[in-house]
């Protein structure tokens, strides 16, 4: 049986990404789960580029620390905060290359302590005040889960509402038996003069 040549709205995130970053770069990880999109930011930005995450479960933080130092990643390339990804801008003070936000819960954890409507909007509100332009933010959404669709559909209808200093887009499978993943991504665009 041949599998689906269409990504899944993970690796379309890491696809674009990887077209953007480059050695040196700041990254952010909004919602650091496990680790993976941590550690994939890490091996974009090298052993110059700093990733910074943020997750309100310690055990978010244990577990993208330990796959960190498993995969040999210098303490002094990333660094993380135990506080709502709401709160970033309160713990960067320059510029980011990319914000990555994978929604839902943590897996492996309580399935019911998951990412909420209103602090999932101020923080893509708090990104589009960090990422610099060409730089981008991607967004995967999951609707199969008690409040992920609402999440998923405030979400486009925010990125939607932010005029043209941003390209916007929205990627998801149709026609699927259960609701699947979607990913939404915003580019800053170049200035116009």
């Amino acid at each position: 049986m041949m599998s689906s040549v269409f990504p899944r709205p993970t690796e379309m995130a890491q696809a674009w990404l990887r077209e953007i970053l480059c050695a040196g770069d700041h990254a952010v990880d909004a919602t650091l789960g496990n680790g993976h999109d941590a550690l994939f930011l890490s091996g974009c930005v090298g052993e110059s580029g700093k990733v910074i995450g943020f997750d309100i479960q310690e055990a978010a933080l244990v577990a993208s620390t330990e796959l960190m130092e498993a995969q040999g990643i210098a303490r002094d390339r990333y660094e993380w905060h135990q506080v709502s990804h709401a709160r970033m801008i309160e713990f960067l003070k320059s510029p980011v290359k990319a914000v990555m936000f994978n929604l839902g819960y943590l897996p492996g954890a309580d399935h019911a302590l998951i990412t909420v409507v209103d602090q999932t909007i101020a923080a893509l509100q708090a990104a589009t005040q960090l990422v610099q332009v060409g730089g981008m933010i991607t967004v995967v959404c999951y609707p199969g889960h008690p409040g992920g669709e609402d999440e998923m559909i405030a979400v486009r209808e925010w990125a939607c509402s932010l005029g043209d200093e941003w390209h916007v887009v929205h990627y998801e499978k149709w026609a699927t038996r259960k609701k699947a993943p979607a990913l939404v991504a915003l580019q800053r665009k170049e200035k116009s003069s």
